[in-house]
C-alpha cells in the first residue's frame, strides 16, 4: 500500500520534533488532511545491574505533571545512530556504561500522529561512571527487579508505553 503527499504545511518546528499538516492521497483514494509530529527517533534501554536488578528511573515529566517511572532513554542525536545513543544516554541519565547492548525491538508508539521510531535495547556489562544529567532533567535512579517492576506495571505505576514494552521483552529475555 502506498499513499502520496499532496502539500505540507509546516506548524512548528522545535529543538526535538515539527508538527505539520499534510494532504495525502490515501491508498483508497480519499484525501484528507492529517497532522503529524516528525521525530527523528529514539533509543531506550533496560540496564540489567550485575546482581541481576534493573535501573529503573523516576523522571519529572512536565507533559503529564508528574514524575514517571521509566528506562533510560533519549532522542538521537542529527547523524547519532540508536545504540549510539543508548550508550550516550545510559551514562547520562544512569550513570552507567554498558559492555553489551542487544536490541530487542523497534517499537511505534503513536503511529497515529507520530513516525517516532524508539529503539529498545537490553544493556548488560554495566560499569559505573558517573551521571551526566542535562541541565533540564530531574530524575533519581532506583534498581528494582524484574519481578517488583511488573507488579509496578500490573498496579499502573507504571504507564509509559515504551517502559512497559522494554520490561516485558527483557523480562522474558534475561
Amino acid at each position: 500500500m502506498t499513499f502520496n503527499i499532496q502539500k505540507k504545511t509546516e506548524i512548528y518546528r522545535g529543538r526535538i520534533f515539527t508538527v505539520l499538516v499534510e494532504e495525502v492521497l490515501l491508498p483508497n483514494g480519499v484525501v484528507k488532511n492529517r497532522e503529524v509530529i516528525r521525530h527523528p527517533g529514539a533509543a531506550a534501554m533496560v540496564p540489567v545491574l550485575d546482581d541481576g536488578r534493573i535501573a529503573l528511573i523516576r523522571q519529572f515529566r512536565h507533559a503529564v505533571g508528574n514524575f514517571v517511572w521509566e528506562i533510560p532513554a533519549g532522542t538521537l542525536e542529527k547523524g547519532e545512530s540508536p545504540d549510539q545513543c543508548a550508550h550516550r544516554e545510559l551514562v547520562e541519565e544512569i550513570g552507567y556504561r554498558a559492555d553489551r547492548l542487544e536490541k530487542l525491538a523497534e517499537i511505534l508508539p503513536a503511529p497515529g500522529y507520530t513516525d517516532e521510531h524508539i529503539h529498545i535495547f537490553l544493556a548488560t556489562g554495566l560499569t559505573p561512571t558517573g551521571q551526566a544529567l542535562d541541565e533540564d532533567e530531574v530524575l533519581e535512579v532506583r534498581p528494582t527487579t524484574f519481578d517488583a517492576a511488573i507488579d509496578m506495571i500490573m498496579r499502573g505505576e507504571i504507564q509509559d508505553a515504551k517502559t512497559i514494552a522494554g520490561l516485558m521483552l527483557a523480562h522474558r529475555r534475561h
